[in-house]
């Protein structure tokens, strides 16, 4: 062995032999109580008055429901435990070489990546921010020509690759018409990639139909008018295909909107599928759905109304995805950038396409952001019956005729089941009322999948798509009642048709989802939000709807987090980066990976590791903190 050689084996040894046999006991320790630890975490809300929770039924449904959100808990505290330090191995002079190479290149390539992701945000924002789908469509009609302006249209897509969607239509087959979320981003996470729900639509051969909603809301815009243009956008849909109703696809906010259309075109719409939508915004489970707090956390709904009024009667979108991310700011700030900074070669275009979309905020206006989180979010009241859409009109969930088809997963902790589907037992007194009702619900459970992989279905969530496409007829042809969907694959294959997997039907009771509630402690949030929106709309908007201009909400808009931590690594803002732009196409012309076997690769994995338990650790303290707090000021029932 040559000397340099020894002293590499020293280094290695000493950072990897001696050091972690002295972490294996403690690491081994931690390990035999991660269940424990587990298990008090979770416990430590729901003794503290079930911490805004208690589970109103014992039925196996609901324990079912219970048991999955624990082992999700269970799961993220168990996968802590690092590897057995006995199998690090000591990298050579070459290894360590080869890794240091292979290393400096992915931080040019990295940096490079970021670079191009500020460009085309601001690329996007200099086009206007369009609509990011990857099929080529034409607009029929556009609700800002509408008496009631509304910043939505409605489009029929035309073309895939370069086949016409004409030639891939049976016209046997009822039209599809996809609605996504406002959200704070823009239209486009239903159809941004081929296998999303469009592409699986077209390819099962249905005409497909997307609604979409421009950058700023029209003037004075309100909810109503956005729900009257949807209503016109589905009846010119019917009456392109006479005898077949539309299927509504709705995903996450969309979903409301879709059941209160179903409620409202009842005779004119086909079965409606509500993809991780929330309609039940107080339901949650202690520990796992922390979002549902904010409204108490944050005193109401003036917050809201506050940041639209600084934004020059507009509510900016960021926010919105801002709290989005705060949700995990492990995944966030960490984990994202060491998934690309790890697979820089193969990633790259993925991470580039998503952020394209996750990075174009859209604007709601002061009244609809005002109406949402104070009569949805706080107010709880679509599932309650009271939600008033117009003068005159109320929603009533017991209007809707048409099937549902609910999909939602365990993974998902924007809209848990819990939110997807206790409206039911709400609505609905009980299996015999729903029955009498007339009306058929099947709700579709996923063990993993995340909030958005519910709606991009690329590899994800593809068969369950598929799944609820194919056996449309069979929902229609169901009797009234509850039924959880069940799809038997024994190929394994996403990609599979029937008859390769088989789907059935089982009936279940609305008893069985009880989902735990606090209505009281909802209760106070919403008292607590009247009164302290009366205190700011009395004292506080005059004063600053006075002050805010254009100007400002301009440069708060520009100044937002959400955007500066993207366009400032533009060589525009950052010139420095234009040497980072100049080495990267060289490095990609004689890029030299590390070999998989490299020690070193296997340590870096572990140090990133570590960083995401540490993450980990502080949102499970930080939700833990906001549960206590909640109970504290709101009570547990």
């Amino acid at each position: 062995m040559t000397g340099a050689n020894r002293f590499i084996s020293r280094l290695s040894a000493r950072r990897f032999g001696r050091s972690a046999p002295k972490r294996g006991p403690r690491c081994k320790a931690r390990g035999s109580s991660a269940s424990a630890g587990c298990k008090k975490l979770s416990a430590r809300p729901r003794n503290q008055g079930a911490h805004v929770d208690q589970l109103t039924s014992t039925s196996a449904t609901t324990r079912d429901f219970s048991r999955a959100s624990a082992g999700l808990a269970a799961s993220r505290v168990q996968d802590r435990a690092p590897p057995n330090a006995s199998s690090v191995m000591i990298p050579t002079l070459d290894q360590a070489v080869a890794y240091q190479r292979d290393a400096w290149e992915r931080s040019i390539l990295f940096w490079d990546v970021l670079r191009r992701r500020a460009n085309n945000m601001l690329e996007h924002e200099r086009l206007g921010l369009p609509p990011l789908l990857k099929f080529k469509y034409e607009t029929l009609l556009d609700a800002r020509t509408f008496d009631a302006p509304a910043n939505y249209a409605l489009l029929r897509i035309t073309e895939i690759d370069d086949a016409s969607a004409d030639a891939c239509v049976d016209h046997d087959k009822p039209p599809v018409i996809v609605i996504d979320p406002r959200a704070g981003h823009g239209p486009g996470i239903g159809g941004f990639k081929r296998e999303s729900e469009v592409g699986m639509a077209l390819k099962e051969g249905h005409p497909v139909y997307f609604v979409i909603f421009f950058p700023e809301p029209c003037e004075g815009q309100t909810l109503a008018d956005v729900l009257h243009a949807l209503r016109r956008f589905v009846e010119a849909v019917a009456a392109r295909h006479p005898g077949k109703p539309p299927v509504l696809y709705g995903n996450c906010q969309a979903g409301w909107a879709v059941t209160l259309l179903s409620a409202d075109c009842e005779g004119i719409v086909g079965p409606a599928v509500l993809n991780g939508s929330p309609l039940s915004y107080w339901a949650g489970e202690s520990g796992v759905n922390p979002m549902r707090l904010a409204g108490g956390l944050l005193g109401g709904a003036w917050a809201a109304e506050c940041m639209a009024d600084l934004s020059d009667g507009r509510f900016d979108g960021a926010w919105l995805a801002l709290n989005f991310e705060n949700l995990n700011p492990g995944n966030a700030l960490w984990d994202k950038y060491t998934a690309l900074f790890a697979k820089i070669d193969t990633e790259t275009d993925r991470f580039l396409d998503f952020e394209r979309w996750w990075n174009g905020f859209y604007f709601l206006s002061r009244n609809e952001m005002a109406a949402i989180v104070e009569n949805l979010f706080i107010g709880n009241q679509v599932e309650r019956g009271i939600f008033r859409i117009c003068e005159g009109c109320v929603a009533d969930l017991r209007r809707i005729r048409n099937p549902l088809v609910l999909f939602a997963s365990y993974g998902d902790n924007i809209t848990p089941p819990h939110q997807a589907l206790s409206w039911i037992p709400t609505v609905y007194e009980s299996t015999a009322d729903l029955k009498a009702a007339g009306q058929r619900i099947v709700y579709l459970i996923n063990p993993h999948i995340g909030h958005l992989g519910i709606f991009v279905s690329a590899s994800v969530a593809k068969l369950e798509h598929r799944a609820i496409l194919e056996s449309l007829a069979d929902v229609e042809a169901l009797e009234p009642g509850l039924y959880e969907m069940k799809i038997d694959n024994p190929t394994g294959d996403p990609d599979c048709h029937k008859p390769q997997f088989s789907v059935r039907f089982e009936p279940r009771g609305v008893e069985d989802l009880r989902f735990p509630k606090a209505e009281k402690a909802f209760g106070r949030v919403r008292e607590v939000s009247e009164l302290n929106l009366g205190l700011y709309r009395a004292f506080l908007a005059p004063w600053i709807q006075a002050s805010a201009n254009p100007w400002s909400a301009a440069m708060l808009k520009w100044l937002h987090p959400m955007r500066t931590s993207r366009y400032l690594l533009s060589e525009q803002f950052a010139p420095w980066m234009r040497m980072v732009a100049a080495m990267a196409p060289a490095i990609t012309a004689d890029r030299r990976p590390a070999p998989a076997d490299n020690p070193l690769l296997a340590a870096e994995q572990r140090v990133i590791s570590e960083v995401s338990d540490g993450f980990k650790i502080f949102r499970e303290r930080r939700d833990a903190t906001q549960e206590e707090t909640f109970a504290s000021l709101y009570g547990s029932r």
